[in-house]
């Protein structure tokens, strides 16, 4: 559930928390207050796209904060797949932006904005103002039966999909091995120079980078003896200036007085083991430069070797293992082409025979779907009926496609008769704005009783709608609300008398100053939003009695459906 939202900076509002409760969570405003703007809000924690002028003037940055409940182990199933912590019982996702970036984090952690996304799949559902007239794509129909097909279906399209990309792959294998003798004989030449030079380059995993340092002793070799020479100089013992002379001394001075105080002998053991440190330097020293005399044969052999790697590197991967796998990929072609015509037949056994699966998969699938839709059918004409369409007809009609693809071979497309006497006839050509929101409710109705996300948000669910249909739209998303925390802002009374919590969104303005704030109305504060939603210019008695009549029906089927 959706516990609270914490908003600023951004737009018209200057900082603002709103905590939601259970059940039907009512926003109401004045035109231009900034009702969008809180779902906006809620959009954008949730990874939308954030622009400039989102921004409030002279604010350096913007923040979203929304709280949730965890009361679903598959949530933090969800946080443990997404490696984020589970022993906590909320989730905090919040967005800090700024003009050119920001950053996303849930429960303090820093996170990306698919991550946030792949989360918030798990917590809520937001339907937009506009999102209805997606019914008028025939693709919106298929996600939406699939949607209802629920794990099973999911699955099942998991299936079809893999079948469908080995079944591309074989068809694009093919295709790509189709050539003419001409062809075949060059390609065949070409594979086998490319092969041949790679095994006699006889190239060693990771010498590379040997080489390469090897290079760098060898390149530098004069600058590395003028310096250590001049280092050796001036550690060792073959001039007054020696630091090896200068400890010898050093040593020798001590050692005659050490016997009159035990903190001198400690002394005079410290400076006697940097002796022998610095002894053992010089070994060493002398050692490596004896050992470091420049070769030029062998410097012109790694050049060369190198020079070799790297044209390779040019033609046929940037790494030595790139090479590799391009020689065996070459080889392997070289293996096919020995045998051209078994391998083409056999690759076109392979594709009828990947084509035969993925059709028994899409067949299967469309069974499903018809299962399916018989099912959404029967749900979605009582959850119409009881949204006001009195003598509503809906089907489902499947057609299967010509050419599988990775969702199956199935088109989708919902139809409806909504006055007697009408044939069914697609969305598109029948509905109006108002019922086509209103089918949207029925079908976000229909799927809130199957899957386990909690919370449901409705912009402007009610365009088009009043009267009595309003308060069949009150009534259905009441019942929503009994399993489901819903939020939604509506410019309807018979929406807003129903409410479980009731919220106002208001817009002050000053001479220099315009902010947007929202809070919890109280009892007879709603009432009074209620009669303004009536149409009251004044609180007048009249007014008052007529919100507390809308309420009282309101309350009157909340009672009904609880017993």
């Amino acid at each position: 559930m959706l516990q609270s939202l914490h908003v600023k900076n951004l737009a018209l509002i200057e900082e603002t928390e709103v905590e939601f409760g259970r059940g039907l969570n009512i926003l109401t405003g004045e035109t231009g207050a900034g009702k969008s703007l809180l779902l906006g809000s809620i959009n954008l924690a949730l990874g939308a796209k954030f622009d400039k002028e989102m921004l409030r003037k002279d604010a350096e940055s913007a923040l979203v904060e929304l709280q949730f409940s965890i009361e679903d182990e598959r949530v933090r199933r969800k946080l443990e797949q997404m490696e984020l912590d589970t022993d906590c019982e909320s989730i905090i996702i919040s967005r800090k932006m700024q003009v050119g970036k920001s950053v996303c984090k849930i429960n303090g952690e820093m996170v990306t904005a698919k991550q946030v996304k792949e989360l918030a799949e798990e917590l809520l559902d937001i339907h937009g103002q506009h999102e209805h007239q997606s019914l008028l794509k025939k693709a919106k129909h298929l996600e939406i039966l699939d949607e209802f097909g629920g794990i099973e279906c999911a699955e099942m399209k998991a299936s079809v999909a893999g079948c469908y990309a080995e079944w591309k792959d074989l068809q694009e294998q093919l295709q790509a091995s189709r050539m003419d003798d001409a062809t075949k004989s060059r390609e065949q030449a070409l594979a086998e120079f490319e092969c041949q030079e790679i095994v006699e380059a006889n190239l060693v995993a990771g010498e590379e980078e040997v080489l390469e340092e090897r290079y760098r002793k060898m390149a530098n070799s004069k600058k590395i003896c003028e310096s250590l020479s001049e280092s050796y100089h001036y550690t060792g013992n073959d001039s007054e200036q020696g630091a090896g002379a200068s400890v010898s001394r050093a040593l020798r001075a001590l050692r005659g007085v050490a016997s009159y105080d035990c903190e001198l002998a400690d002394m005079e053991a410290q400076l006697s083991e940097i002796e022998n440190l610095l002894n053992d330097f010089q070994r060493d020293m002398a050692a490596y430069m004896e050992e470091s005399q420049f070769d030029r044969e062998d410097f012109e052999m790694v050049e060369d070797r190198l020079n070799l790697i790297r044209r390779l590197q040019d033609k046929y991967g940037s790494t030595i293992e790139e090479i590799q796998n391009y020689y065996e990929d070459r080889q392997a072609f070289l293996d096919r082409m020995s045998d051209y015509d078994a391998y083409m037949e056999d690759l076109g056994c392979r594709l009828k025979e990947a084509e035969a699966k993925l059709l028994i998969q899409c067949a299967e699938l469309s069974a499903l779907r018809q299962r399916n839709a018989a099912k959404l059918e029967t749900l979605l004409i009582g959850a119409l009926e009881q949204l006001n369409f009195l003598t509503v007809q809906f089907k489902i009609d499947i057609q299967a496609n010509q050419a599988p693809a990775k969702n199956g071979y199935d088109d989708v497309e919902f139809l409806i008769s909504t006055n007697p006497g009408e044939g069914l006839k697609p969305l598109h050509r029948v509905a109006s704005g108002g019922e086509l929101s209103r089918i949207m409710l029925g079908i976000k109705t229909v799927l809130a009783g199957k899957d386990a996300i909690d919370t449901l948000v409705f912009d402007e669910i009610d365009a088009g709608i009043s009267g009595k249909t309003a308060w069949k739209v009150a009534e259905q998303l009441d019942v929503v609300g009994k399993n489901h925390q819903v939020i939604c802002i509506t410019h309807l009374p018979q929406i807003a008398s129903m409410a479980d919590c009731h919220f106002a969104i208001e817009k002050k303005q000053t001479a220099d100053h315009t902010s947007t704030n929202i809070r919890l109305l109280q009892t007879q504060e709603s009432l009074g939003e209620v009669a303004r939603l009536l149409g009251s210019d004044a609180l007048t008695e009249e007014a008052i009695s007529n919100a507390k009549s809308m309420r009282n029906q309101a309350l009157d089927h909340k009672k009904s459906k609880s017993c």
